[in-house]
């Protein structure tokens, strides 16, 4: 097997660990902010064993980019809980509009009239999340509030993007991209738990859950991606990584029998194009940035 076959196995099976956060978060019979920590938690530790340059070059910088990605992992968390796994991701999955708002200021990159076109899609994508009322179900009991929160970790996780991007004109070899990902976990165990306590008595069952969502779906995810992404084209590795928003509805009908409004998943299926054609365009124009999964 090729190096490159080998990494896009890597990679493609990283973005199916990640889809199937929504459906394990809602699986688990704590608390949000018991999910949020524990599953941080577990995270950090797993990451700090597996990668040993995680455990060094911390710095403000990092500090900086970890905090933006704790307050992603926390809304993705929150957000699960309170509306659908299709909303929540498809909502975060908005990052790239707020990228391209932010970047001048922090990043000094230019806005191309091509980005502008793109924002537009975007918006008129997120808008559809916010048509009418969404009634409330078992799953999703407050489908308005989760939304909200959701959207906002599209906000956050586009802040931790453009962290990221600021920190690897700085650090070549990358060690600050996995240390803000562990900075990030530790900071939301020690922001959530506190809400989440105390813990009370759960069957094995949700420690289960836990343990697999701080673990695999978090740790071994981002190892996996780490690894794949030195033998990828940032095209081939944006489009890999497109399995997780596909896949996470998916795993929340088959697993809680969670079905998208209709306008969800047309607003949906607006954002996840327009963030493939815009991929697509940068990669024939110039490189683009490494990305990452998110929640």
């Amino acid at each position: 097997m090729s190096p490159s076959t080998s990494a896009r196995l890597r990679l493609a099976l990283a973005a199916l660990l990640f889809s199937t956060g929504g459906a394990a978060i809602k699986a688990a019979a704590f608390t949000a902010w018991q999910i949020a920590g524990l599953r941080s938690g577990v995270a950090a530790l797993v990451l700090m064993l597996l990668a040993p340059g995680a455990r060094r070059a911390w710095s403000w910088r990092v500090f900086l980019v970890g905090a933006a990605y704790a307050a992603t992992l926390v809304l993705f968390v929150l957000a699960n809980r309170l509306t659908t796994s299709a909303n929540t991701i498809f909502l975060q999955s908005t990052a790239p509009l707020y990228v391209m708002v932010l970047a001048p200021w922090l990043l000094h990159e230019r806005v191309r009239p091509v980005d502008v076109g793109f924002m537009a899609v975007v918006a008129l994508g997120l808008g559809l999340f916010f048509i009418g009322v969404e009634p409330p179900h078992a799953t999703a009991p407050d489908p308005a509030r989760g939304n909200l929160l959701a959207a906002g970790s599209g906000v956050t996780w586009a802040l931790t993007v453009c962290g990221l991007r600021w920190m690897g004109a700085r650090d070549r070899e990358g060690h600050g991209a996995i240390a803000s990902v562990v900075v990030g976990n530790l900071l939301a165990f020690a922001a959530a738990l506190p809400w989440g306590l105390p813990l009370g008595h759960h069957p094995a069952r949700d420690w289960v859950v836990i343990v697999y969502l701080g673990a695999f779906q978090i740790g071994v995810a981002y190892m996996l991606v780490t690894s794949a992404l030195r033998w990828l084209p940032a095209l081939d590795a944006s489009i890999i990584l497109l399995i997780e928003p596909a896949l996470n509805p998916l795993w929340a009908w088959a697993v809680q029998g969670e079905v998208p409004s209709s306008p969800a998943l047309a607003g949906g299926a607006i954002i996840l194009g327009a963030t493939t054609v815009r991929t697509w365009l940068d990669a024939r124009g110039r490189p683009a940035a490494e990305p990452l999964g998110s929640g």
